[in-house]
């Protein structure tokens, strides 16, 4: 079993425990995987949207949230996992993660009816923030700051967009009648073997401070997220334009109280004081770009294959793998070039990613699937490069006992853009086909597509502008 290490290079050998490098391997090695569990499962009903709403029964507002549900539970907890794990221990918060991950992929797998499926994604998504909370931590624990974090940034950024193929290829090597609920019993298995795996080869870290709650902060940030979609989804679903307004107006007055409250505590999610440091704010933004444009588009690219080009699951999947395997290579590849300042790096991930998803606006009633590959390729590249510099720069510009809370920001930002993106991805798609027309959703992806362009963009040159207060 694991011994308790400190932060640093020689920490490991400092205690008797093992050498450095098996340290440094076998940590990664299990972050690595767990992660990329973390983004298969994420990603398993945007390849079975089609097959999970029709078993279900849910309607257009349903769909909506079998996509973003998963997106608000790590919006949600991801701040506080990565407190939780600053305080308490990341390896023991990391394998609670994916204990949780497993408990929810097994309430979707037997789920009879969307609001049981929701519920189970939400829980898969608090147990996968536990999971990316303390990932980029427990990486910054035992890789010393420089080339070597630089290139475990990297690979873990590859995780990532592993993941996101493997989570489709499971997909449809599982395709049949029952074939979503097999992908997410896989995922339940799967994640509670690594929970075994990080419990016995993971180092820990002595614990902070005594732990203090921050019970307004978690439950504001719920309440804020869920109000805004729950607001947007109720567009399409009939509600009138007052309930939508007070919604909407609701989760923004939410969304303000939760930065007066975490502004009062002692001990907060996230320290709002990072926010003036110009690094910080920059990832931070980079990572909401990243995942209202890029994910939010991606989540709902095999729907519309399907259904509006009627495109089989498996090769919708062999285009979602492309743009996987093109992002993971991007990401493993620039573990060689660990030199590259991480703020020009993430803003050329943003800029060649807009350039990929503007060239995703192609699909008419005469098109096929294939038409999307080049775009796929470009926006993978862009995707990778942006994976790798937010690995790095999450943890970059904090202290180094609060990788946790800075990792945890990040990725709240990444999913939490994830869940808005979903959301207006596919209320852009589906207002162009009130009856579902095939040529209506080519249209709302093309609109879709250049909007997430512009947004990316825009992206850029705001990363570019933040440029770092000299010293």
């Amino acid at each position: 079993m694991s011994r308790s290490v400190r932060s640093g290079p020689d920490a490991a050998d400092a205690v008797g425990g093992p050498p450095v490098a098996v340290l440094q391997r076998r940590t990664l090695a299990v972050v690595a995987a767990s992660t990329l569990v973390v983004l298969a499962a994420f990603v398993t009903p945007l390849a079975t949207t089609v097959a999970t709403a029709a078993d279900l029964g849910a309607g257009a507002g349903g769909q909506a949230w079998l996509l973003s549900a998963m997106s608000l539970g790590l919006a949600a907890a991801l701040l506080v996992t990565g407190a939780a794990a600053d305080d308490l221990g990341r390896r023991r918060v990391f394998t609670a993660g994916l204990v949780l991950l497993a408990a929810g992929a097994a309430v979707t797998a037997t789920a009879g009816a969307t609001g049981v499926f929701v519920a189970g994604r939400v829980v898969e998504g608090v147990g996968g923030a536990a999971v990316l909370a303390c990932s980029l931590g427990l990486v910054a624990q035992v890789f010393p700051l420089g080339p070597a974090r630089a290139r475990a940034a990297a690979v873990w950024g590859a995780s990532l967009g592993a993941g996101t193929g493997v989570g489709g290829l499971a997909a449809v090597l599982l395709d049949g009648e029952t074939g979503w609920r097999a992908t997410h019993a896989a995922a339940a298995v799967v994640a509670l073997l690594l929970a075994v795996a990080a419990r016995l080869l993971l180092p820990e870290a002595a614990p902070g401070r005594r732990p203090r709650v921050d019970v307004p902060g978690p439950v504001l940030l719920v309440a804020a997220v869920c109000c805004l979609l729950v607001g947007l989804v109720a567009t399409r679903t009939g509600a009138g334009t007052g309930a939508v307004v007070a919604l909407i107006a609701g989760g923004a007055v939410l969304a303000v109280a939760f930065v007066l409250a975490e502004n009062r505590v002692r001990t907060p999610m996230v320290d709002l004081g990072l926010f003036r440091v110009r690094g910080f704010v920059a990832a931070t933004l980079g990572a909401l770009v990243t995942g209202v444009a890029t994910v939010g588009l991606m989540s709902f690219l095999v729907t519309v294959l399907q259904r509006a080009l009627g495109e089989s699951l498996l090769a919708t999947t062999l285009l979602v793998l492309v743009w996987s395997a093109v992002a993971t290579a991007t990401s493993w590849g620039l573990r060689w070039l660990p030199g590259v300042d991480g703020r020009v790096l993430l803003a050329g991930g943003l800029a060649v990613s807009a350039a990929g998803l503007a060239a995703l606006a192609v699909l008419d009633t005469g098109s096929r699937a294939v038409a999307l590959l080049p775009g796929l390729v470009v926006l993978g590249v862009g995707y990778g490069a942006a994976n790798a510099a937010l690995g790095r720069e999450a943890v970059a510009h904090v202290p180094p006992e609060r990788a946790g809370m800075g990792s945890g920001a990040n990725n709240t930002a990444r999913y939490l853009g994830a869940a808005v993106g979903v959301t207006l991805v596919v209320l852009l798609v589906t207002a162009g086909a009130p009856a579902g027309t095939a040529a209506g959703l080519l249209a709302g992806w093309d609109a879709a597509a250049l909007a997430g362009a512009g947004l990316s963009a825009a992206g850029a040159l705001a990363v570019l502008a933040l440029r770092p207060a000299r010293r």
